[in-house]
């Protein structure tokens, strides 16, 4: 069939080159891109680019470009969003207020005070976008990629009832990273990951059908050792010492190591920000660092485009990042191969001893249909309990964006655990709604007393 792709955020830098990469690599000669954003220059940038990679290829695929969805989502076979509501300068904020108040992350999307930030921004457009397609584009095929995975998934089937699936490449990243670890390739290993979106849990891991737990757990006992002996240098990033002395204590290893996990464990890190003597998104994975690389990658994309040179041999070379198996999932879903992907869908029982129809991130097999989840062994009881409260403050978080519940978003940083007192949480909660009024229509801006409106 003739596929009609939109992509809804299509300002997002790497997303887009990596989409586009792989459409010309996998030959869909007959295909539509529709690119949307609401930002007028972001589009215009991502329209050049993706005509401009085309050209280079010879390609016919048809591209045009929109800041209004609902202008092409008509006869779309597939949706995939990639949104962030108010950008990078949005996301700064969810990060920088709460270090005022000695609460320190890393990356700030996914949870804590960041994460529920952020999600108070991306509900509200996210159901929006949904009842568009649910109206214009029902049979579509609709992929979420915006953080906070579970919080935006949640809502919308919650809200919406549409048929949102969630994709992150965070499991298969560290599918290839515990690859390495036992000298392997990740298509020797098999393994069962389930959880929630980056705080997904590897129970087992075999290569060529043998137990290789073992062995990771060697790694990690020797990895820890050297650390607490003093026969390592000081930690940098990529030791991912955190998620390493977990799966040594829970016999599980998380997903998607340091840069993300440590967020998931606030009474270990995120107050104060103390990690292995570094400070969490300072000196340790550094925040600034990494909005830094956005700026600068965004910067490139709008110079390629600007310029009369063709692009660099390597600019299609594939690269990792969150579009890399979304067109595989697709064509594996058309042709009702059976392929197995990670997935974010609701809980049908497919985790026995996680909350029903709470998103959950776990093995799912590629049918007609769409993606089917797979029915796991239920979690050990520890690996369960990291997990309870998790999903506890999604369910209030959702409830907080789609009422506008000021004291809603408290209780979220409450349940969450980073927030030291109520009075922290009640001033961060109204810092945080005050910063991002613009993209709150659903709140009342707190007054100056820290007393909702």
């Amino acid at each position: 069939m003739a596929e009609k792709v939109v992509l809804i955020g299509a300002g997002s830098a790497m997303f887009l080159r990596g989409l586009v990469a792989d459409l010309l690599r996998c030959g869909w000669s007959d295909a539509e891109l529709a690119l949307v954003d609401t930002d007028p220059e972001a589009l215009a940038t991502a329209e050049g680019l993706t005509r401009k990679m085309s050209a280079a290829k010879g390609s016919r695929i048809r591209v045009s470009a929109s800041t209004d969805r609902r202008g092409v989502l008509a006869g779309a076979t597939v949706v995939i969003c990639t949104i962030g509501v108010g950008g990078r300068r949005a996301w700064e904020l969810d990060v920088q207020i709460p270090r005022r108040h000695g609460i320190h992350q890393p990356v700030g999307d996914s949870v804590g005070a960041g994460g529920t930030s952020r999600a108070l921004r991306m509900i509200p457009a996210m159901v929006a976008i949904a009842e568009d397609v649910l109206e214009l584009a029902p049979r579509a095929l609709f992929f979420n990629y915006g953080n906070p995975m579970a919080p935006v998934c949640r809502a919308v089937r919650k809200a919406t009832g549409a048929d949102m699936i969630g994709l992150c490449h965070g499991v298969n990243h560290v599918a290839d990273h515990l690859a390495r670890i036992l000298d392997t390739t990740a298509q020797r290993l098999d393994y069962a990951a389930c959880g929630m979106n980056h705080l997904t849990w590897f129970t087992e891991v075999r290569v060529d059908g043998v137990d290789a737990m073992p062995r990771l757990r060697r790694h990690a006992r020797a990895l820890i050792a050297a650390r607490d002996g003093g026969r390592v240098a000081p930690v940098v990033d990529g030791d991912d010492y955190a998620s390493w002395s977990l799966f040594d204590l829970f016999g599980a290893f998380p997903a998607v190591l340091d840069r993300h996990i440590c967020e998931f464990f606030p009474q270990l890190f995120s107050r104060e920000g103390a990690y292995y003597g570094r400070t969490v998104g300072a000196d340790a994975m550094s925040f600034e660092r990494t909005i830094r690389w956005g700026d600068e990658a965004y910067a490139a994309m709008r110079a390629e485009v600007a310029s009369d040179r063709p692009l660099p041999d390597d600019y299609f070379d594939r690269i990792g990042g969150e579009h890399e198996q979304v067109l595989e999932i697709i064509a594996s879903i058309r042709r009702d191969d059976g392929r197995i992907y990670s997935a974010n869908l609701p809980n049908r029982g497919q985790i026995p001893n996680l909350p029903a129809d709470a998103v959950v991130e776990a093995p799912a097999r590629a049918r007609a249909g769409g993606l089917q989840p797979i029915a796991q062994k239920p979690l050990a009881s520890g690996v369960q309990g990291t997990l309870a409260t998790r999903f506890a403050w999604v369910e209030t978080t959702v409830e907080a964006a789609l009422e506008g519940s000021r004291d809603k978003v408290v209780q979220a940083l409450i349940i969450d655990g980073s927030a030291p007192s109520i009075e922290t949480a009640r001033a961060l909660a109204d810092e945080l709604i005050a910063a991002q009024a613009a993209h709150l229509p659903r709140f009342a801006v707190p007054k100056a007393t820290g007393i909702a409106s």
